[in-house]
């Protein structure tokens, strides 16, 4: 029992808006089924090749920076609450009209235009969470929201598995009423946050949250180390849309015709790790810092993804899932609280859209240069590739942490008190 009391303790003391905030991902990702099957969409379904469907697969990740930066600028500007039920309502409605037509270029723009609006509802989602919780509390909040969507993605991915050769109208269907449910509960038991943080330190000058005044751009300039992390973590974005665009491909044609179902399975063990990982590796890596953790993903994925390269009988697939789960874990629940445990509170919105923006970069051209790769050379070359990317991404982040023990602001010490030391 107390194990068990160690592994729940991150989730336990948090507002109750976290945990609804939680249920609603979980709902909503119950009907997550469009996006993690685009590649076999565009190239099954609508007749695109392996390069052409990497193109619009990286159209639409471009289309992810113009929105979320206007989404983090409105989210700072007119509320969290608002930003997000608007624009992911109306995210909800395009897929709804996808419906009602048949595989095309028409389906492709109402795609995209879906997108464009999710990516304007994103940023508004961390602020929230960074809004209702204290440094202390982020891993485990963030951690929540990453455990409560991979919940509902593992039973997405099966059913999705199961739907999509003879009933791809169905998948967007349960996407769009899934989605509404989800927006449902934000919009009636979730009040605005913007402007209603409690986060109170007791050193002032230890307050890396503190509301401060002007751009994105001045707040960066003062914070270095947060560039330096994106620019990092933009390999890892890089080698990681392997796992939604080279995978299920290399699945279909290592076994034709059964590429989907494969590809389903291999989502839910992926979901069902996280389910199940998620809280053991934040209770065992509660003493580490952010960075460190994100070091460790990073080695994980290396291993993980490089492995197809040198064996992929159907087996290999489902350990190199395994493996790069864990490390996705690690940087899902360390990557964002890093962020906003630097990001002044008056900043979060926007700070949740660039960096992701810069990171996202890499997740946007990965899609494209793998399509191109996979079809001049081949899929193990690829997976080489990737592997060689994602040593030289730890290495920088390694380089990182170094930089950042170095750069760290050592506590003020005010005669007659005792400072409050917050390990970031």
């Amino acid at each position: 029992m107390k194990k068990l009391a160690n592994v729940l303790e991150p989730y336990q003391g948090l507002r109750k808006e976290i945990y609804i905030i939680a249920l609603a991902r979980t709902i909503n990702a119950m009907g997550v089924m469009i996006f993690p099957f685009l590649a076999l969409i565009l190239t099954k379904k609508i007749g695109m090749t392996i390069a052409e469907a990497g193109l619009w697969v990286t159209i639409g990740g471009a289309l992810f920076m113009p929105s979320s930066l206007i989404g983090g600028k409105i989210s700072d500007s007119f509320g969290r609450k608002k930003v997000l039920v608007i624009f992911e309502t109306i995210g909800a409605l395009g897929y709804a009209t996808a419906i009602l037509v048949e595989p095309g270029m028409v389906m492709i723009y109402i795609l995209l235009f879906s997108s464009f609006m999710f990516g304007l509802a994103g940023p508004s989602h961390d602020a929230m969470i960074g809004d209702l919780t204290t440094p202390e509390q982020r891993q485990g909040a963030y951690s929540l929201g990453y455990l409560g969507f991979n919940l509902g993605f593992a039973f997405a991915q099966v059913l999705g598995g199961l739907l999509f050769e003879e009933h791809l109208k169905w998948m967007f269907a349960i996407d769009v009423i899934t989605a509404l449910i989800g927006i449902s509960l934000i919009l009636f038991f979730v009040k605005e946050t913007l402007g209603k943080d409690e986060i109170v330190i007791a050193n002032k000058k230890l307050d890396m949250e503190e509301k401060v005044e002007g751009s994105i751009l001045s707040v960066l300039k003062k914070r270095p180390l947060l560039i330096y992390f994106a620019l990092a973590s933009f390999g890892y974005k890089f080698i990681y849309s392997g796992w939604s665009f080279v995978m299920p491909l290399h699945a279909e044609a290592n076994f034709p015709g059964d590429g989907a179902s494969i590809y389903g399975k291999l989502g839910f063990t992926n979901a069902l790790i996280v389910v199940i990982m998620t809280p053991i590796l934040t209770m065992l890596f509660r003493k580490a810092s952010n960075l460190r953790r994100i070091i460790f993903a990073g080695i994980l994925f290396t291993v993980g993804f490089g492995l197809l390269g040198f064996i992929s009988v159907q087996l290999a697939f489902f350990i190199s899932v395994a493996i790069f789960t864990l490390g996705e874990i690690l940087e899902a629940v360390s990557g964002m609280p890093f962020i906003m445990n630097h990001t002044p509170a008056s900043h979060r919105g926007r700070m949740s859209s660039i960096l992701p923006i810069i990171m996202g970069l890499g997740y946007t051209v990965g899609p494209i240069v793998m399509g191109k790769l996979i079809d001049s050379l081949s899929f193990s070359i690829t997976w080489y590739i990737i592997g060689g990317i994602g040593t030289v991404a730890t290495g920088l982040m390694i380089a990182l942490e170094i930089y950042e023990k170095k750069h760290r602001v050592p506590p003020i010490i005010i005669e007659g008190e005792v400072p409050e030391i917050i390990v970031i």
